[in-house]
Formats: C-alpha cells, structure tokens, sequence
C-alpha cells in the first residue's frame, strides 16, 4: 500500500475522531473492562481497518500499453453485451461493466491515452449496481474520450446501493494519458466501458481485472504517431 487516498482523508479523521471519543468516553464511565468499552474498542478497530482498506492506494506499478484499453478500476467483467448508447456514442456498440465490490481498489484510471471531449455528470438513483438499469438510471459520470486514431469509448462511473458519492477529475477539452487517475468511487460500484463494435476483447463475463494492468480490449484500427506524445 502507498497510503490512503486524498478522498479518503476527511473520512478517516472524522471517523477516528468520533471512536476515540467514543471510546475514551465508555471507558471513563464504565472501566476499560466493561463489555460496552471492550465492544466498542472491537468495532472502532473494525471501521477502522476497512476504512484504511477502501481508501488505500495500491503499490502498482503500471505501465503504459497504448494499443490497448486497459481495466480503468479492479473489480470482476459483470456485463459484455451489445447495446445502443444514446449520450455519447450514438450508436450500437459494445458495454463492458466491471463490478467493484467494497473491498476493491477503488480508485478509476483512464483506459487508454486521448482527449475528453464530453463530461457529463447525472444525479439518480442508487440502485445495486449490478441492476439492468443501474448504468442509466443511477447517479452516474460520464467521460468521453476520443483517441489519436479518432476512435471512441465511454467511460461511465455509475453509483451504487452503497456508494452515494462519486468523484471525477474529468475536464472536457483535456487531453489525458491512460492510466492516469480519472476519479474515485465512494463504498463499491460499477465502471462501464462503451466501445465501439469492431473491438477485440481480452477478457470475459467472471474475470477479474486490475485496474491499470488488465487489457480489456484492443480496437481493431488503433494506431499512434510516432512522435505523438500527452
């Protein structure tokens, strides 16, 4: 682990705030021995450690794999299937979702070099994020990126039953380097990936990915200047 992510900060200090009071407060009434003080030592500890977990920064060392689409978060393939994308392909095309549970890393990374040329947030519902409708229905951001080759994928952090808030540090207008933090999802969610239908994939329903280490997917006309460089 590299440390507890900038997300995270506010969370963990307000939270080992309260359960040191709580704690010191139970034991000054009642004794350090007391089954409410050695409870709540026990859960304090516990909320703790799953705090640290969840905002922890991996020790990864990822490295760039340009004619690739890599995995932008770890979690497992939940969705691959045809649909029709509405806001920002406009076409058929292929979604892949991989599902992150809460004890996933659960910083996103952009999957492949370009610019954003579309940002849009949406508030919603917080259905489980493994719901049909989850992907256009919950609170979600949606990034849309063109490629050198001027190819396009949509990548949409979708919010689930546990997480109420996502973070994006998506600017329309920006070029960004894959692998790069693209923002941070709060308590287990969803990422879903729009690509276009002449993808070749890497990876099936069930498989586990890792976020800026897995190749999804390859696009079949995916190519780069020599000399272009983010």
């Amino acid at each position: 682990m590299n440390g507890i992510h900038k997300e995270g900060n506010l969370w963990i200090g307000v939270s080992l705030l309260l359960v040191v009071s709580l704690i010191s407060g139970l034991m000054y009434q009642f004794g350090p021995t007391h089954i409410l003080s050695l409870l709540a030592t026990v859960l304090g500890l516990a909320w703790m450690l799953m705090l640290i977990q969840f905002f922890r920064i991996p020790d990864r060392k990822m490295k760039k794999q340009p004619e690739f689409v890599l995995s932008p978060c770890d979690g497992k393939v939940v969705v691959l299937e045809k649909v029709f994308e509405p806001e920002y392909m406009k076409e058929e095309c292929w979604q892949l979702s991989v599902f992150m549970s809460p004890l996933n890393v659960h910083i996103n990374w952009y999957p492949i070099d370009g610019e954003v040329d579309y940002y849009q947030y949406h508030p919603g519902k917080y259905l489980v994020a493994w719901h049909p409708k989850s992907s256009t229905e919950n609170e979600r951001s949606s990034i849309g990126i063109s490629t050198h080759s001027g190819q396009k994928l949509l990548v949409r952090q979708v919010a689930g039953v546990l997480a109420r808030k996502i973070c994006c540090y998506a600017v329309q207008g920006v070029r960004v380097p894959q692998n790069e933090e693209m923002g941070f999802i709060k308590f287990g969610s969803r990422v879903d990936l729009y690509l276009p239908l002449d993808t070749e994939f890497r990876v099936e329903i069930g498989d586990v990915v890792t976020g800026g280490i897995t190749r999804l997917a390859q696009f079949k006309t995916l190519s780069f200047p020599e000399n272009e460089t983010l």
